[in-house]
């Protein structure tokens, strides 16, 4: 069946799907957004609570750094807390593998050329098969292998793809298939060319990032520009947002970039405008305020906040929720599109906050009636 709207649909790439724990990544499966903590690991606690954040954030997936046996110690701890899959991240020394496998990891992210021998390769393999952990192939564009650096002149996308080809038969001589591959680079064009090249050559799930990024301005654009052109294209079945910010912002921007693409749906998509001279009210500072107060809200629903009469009537007509700027600080409420009722501008504010929480409650309730009847009707056939 054809979309009505095909300038808006795009054909995702066809990988195979693995499970990382319980998520589903590959395949139909959504996009998954994770994140990576920056606490020491041994802290067990400083590390929980970090991670609680993420989750609240709607993080899929986290990746914490095990990079001595304190560190897979507290794992064990740190896994029975978290309340999504973690990703255990290793470099170099292959028995913290092992302990992150034993100490229940869901994923290794590894790059098998570093590891070791081949004998040590297949240890961590056995490791993961015993423990039903995935493994992620990281290469990257900053560590590559010098034989590679010495072939090439410098790092270039043949060179990612050719690293990780090599990796990928390391795993799959030990008849390892659970795993997933990402070629990040700092660079966008470099990392855009790798991950093109590479999703033409293997079926294996992709994970997406611009590694190095930047901050959480710089960072988030250049991530963006990046990661939404290879998901536009259709590559890409989980994605980590690289920033120097907390990695709670690490997941509202991947958030923010799949719901800009229509491919994940979750919480408030805001519609707003830049503010002129014709706003009826301070329109930074609103959306400034809505974006915070509205965080807790995970129902899929969107506001509109415009300035004034000009583009605010035919914004608010696709919106759930909207608030138009007028004179004498009055302000026109729309609700499913529709002219409603009017607010001031002392009043705006929580107005606005209570509309959504209601709005989002009625969703939810009426998703799940939406599962009762087809419960229903699963019993009664």
């Amino acid at each position: 069946m054809s979309s009505i709207r095909p300038w808006r649909d795009i054909a995702r790439r066809k990988s195979r799907q693995i499970m990382v724990g319980s998520v589903p990544v590959g395949g139909d499966a959504p996009i998954t957004v994770q994140t990576m903590t920056n606490t020491p690991t041994a802290d067990a606690k400083a590390t929980i609570d970090q991670i609680r954040r993420c989750e609240d954030a709607g993080a899929d997936l986290i990746r914490v750094s095990c990079p001595d046996v304190e560190s897979t110690a507290a794992f064990r701890e740190i896994v029975r807390a978290a309340r999504v899959p973690l990703i255990a991240d290793i470099h170099f020394h292959y028995k913290r593998a092992l302990e992150a496998a034993d100490a229940g990891a869901a994923c290794l992210r590894i790059n098998p050329g570093n590891i070791g021998s081949s004998e040590r390769v297949a240890e961590v393999v056995r490791a993961a098969k015993a423990n039903g952990c995935a493994i992620r192939i990281g290469v990257n564009a900053g560590s590559l292998e010098k034989d590679l650096l010495e072939k090439y002149g410098e790092p270039c996308p043949e060179a990612l793809i050719e690293s990780a080809l090599d990796h990928i038969k390391l795993l799959q001589d030990h008849d390892f298939h659970e795993y997933k591959v990402a070629v990040k680079a700092s660079d966008v064009f470099l990392a855009v060319a790798a991950y093109m090249g590479l999703a033409e050559a293997v079926d294996c799930p992709l994970h997406l990032g611009i590694t190095e990024a930047g901050g959480l301005i710089g960072g988030t654009v250049k991530s963006s520009i990046g990661m939404g052109n290879m998901l536009w294209a259709g590559i890409g079945d989980t994605i980590r947002v690289s920033l120097s910010a907390e990695p709670e912002e690490e997941v509202r921007v991947g958030f923010e970039i799949l719901k800009s693409l229509g491919l994940r749906t979750r919480g408030v998509r805001v519609v707003s405008c830049p503010s002129c001279a014709r706003q009826g009210f301070d329109v930074i500072r609103t959306v400034e305020a809505l974006e915070s107060r509205l965080q807790h809200i995970k129902t899929p629903l969107s506001l509109s906040v415009l300035g004034c009469v000009v583009n605010g009537p035919g914004e608010a007509r696709e919106t759930d929720i909207g608030v138009t700027g007028g004179g004498n600080g009055k302000h026109m409420v729309y609700l499913s599109g529709v002219t409603d009722h009017h607010v001031s501008s002392e009043a705006m504010l929580d107005h606005i906050v209570s509309l959504v929480e209601a709005k989002a409650a009625e969703m939810e309730a009426g998703l799940g009636a939406e599962n009762d009847d087809a419960r229903e009707v699963d019993a009664a056939e």
